[in-house]
């Protein structure tokens, strides 16, 4: 695979993030608002926000939180340009002072700081994953901005979590999902968090080049239905891996196609001409990425009879044939007959390699049907998931919020005819509190200026919630979980460095 370098990439994240994310992907309430503390003297006043959510996502247990690289970027790069400021003019109300336009030119991050929870870190509803600090108006209008950049990806690079919980440690997993993503941005986010939060390989051919990772593809049906005769094939010869004289490789793939239909008991009559001149095709095109989908017409009847001939005539020219991809009907069924193939023809003709063939399942996958997969036996090698994993259908939202919770150093609260919409007032910091083997037993969130929790030493807190029951707890090492990222307008990490992209 080719991929850019580090600064390469960068580069082209960064251009891709200005792209996606000006200054104006924001409510126009936000410009109101800050019009209104701007003419009332306050908008240089200091002011806390922080952003987090209600509710762990998909009815489990946890969330990862992702975005954070964007976010610092989309801080970084905070300018309103001439163009944008005349653009605001003409949409706010007329009677707007226009000294407010020149305000909005100079404006930028450079006195804004952010503290946050690492990027790809689990993390739990109500918890502070980011902390906004700096003038009143600013802070202000970097809500919708940071919400957005936060909310799908931390949904997605969840629900790629859950995806991996589901598959187990071994099984390998590919996000395919652009075509049916929400949009090219959608697409484009969804496979580099989905990557963050588990998945091995993308099809996405651009996230590909801009974040470095693992992309992987071979054909689709309109490929094999595209060839009807072995006269479309050309050229007809293929040169053995080790060199020498071209060899006439339909003459050999029939040769083969003979010797397998005898061993399983198959009929030639049966086997799809069209499918076989697409095989052979492809595979004299890329004899070492030979991974063909065998299901366009009947897998048992011809897609698989022709693969098998395809790759002995490969292992024969001394390349690797990769395997097969399932993509419709009882994959686990199928798969267990397409293993048993493989080892059919090993024994038979002697072909160690196709004890390393890989079957590949997609069709619609869900976690649910993931999870179904791995209670049945099975030989699937990697599954790729598209359309429930980038539209995260059991949940479209991860609903995050940007709440104030001070301004001038004096604490503010949301009250709310709802108790679950009401929010913590003034600064915090967040612990994770872990056992004697490591593993968390809670978060915890205290006021900035409390004492940090020590090793060791018990404390009592309430659990979040409407539930007044007390907890103790003795944690036997303290983390703390939000790290400052963002000062005076500079980036103090990248944010990607944390979850291993560039």
């Amino acid at each position: 695979m080719a991929t850019c370098d580090g600064s390469e990439a960068r580069a082209a994240l960064e251009r891709s993030v200005l792209r996606r994310v000006p200054p104006l992907l924001t409510d126009l309430y936000q410009f109101t608002m800050a019009y209104a503390y701007w003419r009332a003297g306050r908008h240089n006043e200091p002011a806390v926000f922080e952003l987090f959510f209600r509710d762990n996502p998909f009815g489990g247990g946890f969330s990862l939180f992702a975005g954070l690289s964007d976010c610092l970027l989309f801080l970084q790069n905070f300018a309103f340009s001439d163009d944008d400021v005349e653009y605001l003019r003409s949409v706010l109300p007329a009677g707007t002072d226009a000294a407010f336009f020149s305000y909005l030119k100079e404006l930028d991050c450079s006195a804004v700081s952010v503290s946050a929870v690492p990027e790809g870190s689990v993390v739990f509803a109500r918890v502070p994953l980011l902390e906004v600090c700096g003038p009143l108006a600013v802070v202000q209008l970097l809500e919708t901005s940071l919400l957005c950049l936060v909310n799908y990806a931390s949904l997605v690079c969840s629900n790629a979590a859950r995806f991996r919980l589901a598959a187990g440690p071994r099984r390998r997993l590919m996000e395919m999902g652009l075509r049916r993503a929400q949009g090219p941005d959608g697409g484009l986010t969804a496979s580099r968090y989905t990557y963050i939060g588990g998945f091995d390989l993308t099809s996405n051919a651009l996230a590909g080049r801009l974040f470095g990772i693992p992309v992987a593809g071979t054909m689709a049906h309109s490929y094999v239905t595209s060839f009807s005769s072995l006269e479309e094939v050309w050229p007809q010869t293929l040169v053995p891996c080790g060199g020498g004289g071209p060899i006439d490789f339909i003459c050999l793939v029939k040769g083969w196609l003979g010797r397998v239909c005898q061993l399983l008991g198959s009929k030639t009559s049966l086997v799809r001409e069209g499918e076989l001149a697409a095989f052979l095709s492809y595979a004299i095109a890329y004899p070492q990425n030979f991974l063909p989908v065998i299901d366009s017409y009947s897998v048992s009847c011809s897609g698989l009879l022709c693969f098998c001939a395809v790759a002995l005539a490969l292992c024969e020219l001394q390349y690797q044939p990769l395997g097969v991809r399932l993509d419709s009907g009882d994959l686990c069924r199928q798969s267990l007959e397409v293993r048993r193939v493989f080892k059919e023809c090993n024994k038979q003709f002697s072909v160690p390699q196709f004890e390393s063939l890989i079957i590949v399942g997609t069709n619609s996958i869900s976690e649910q049907s993931l999870a179904e997969l791995n209670k049945k036996e099975n030989e699937i090698d990697v599954v790729g998931v598209g359309t429930h994993l980038v539209t995260c259908t059991r949940q479209p939202s991860l609903g995050c919020v940007y709440k104030l919770i001070e301004v001038r150093g004096r604490p503010r609260m949301k009250m709310s005819e709802d108790p679950e919409k009401s929010t913590l007032p003034g600064r915090k910091s967040v612990y994770r509190l872990l056992d004697t083997d490591g593993r968390p037993q809670m978060d915890l969130i205290c006021l900035s200026e409390e004492a940090a929790p020590k090793a060791g030493v018990s404390l009592t807190c309430f659990p979040l919630g409407l539930t007044k029951t007390l907890q103790t707890v003795t944690p036997a090492q303290v983390t703390s979980l939000r790290l400052d990222v963002f000062t005076c307008g500079q980036m103090l990490t990248d944010g990607l460095e944390c979850c291993g992209l560039l």
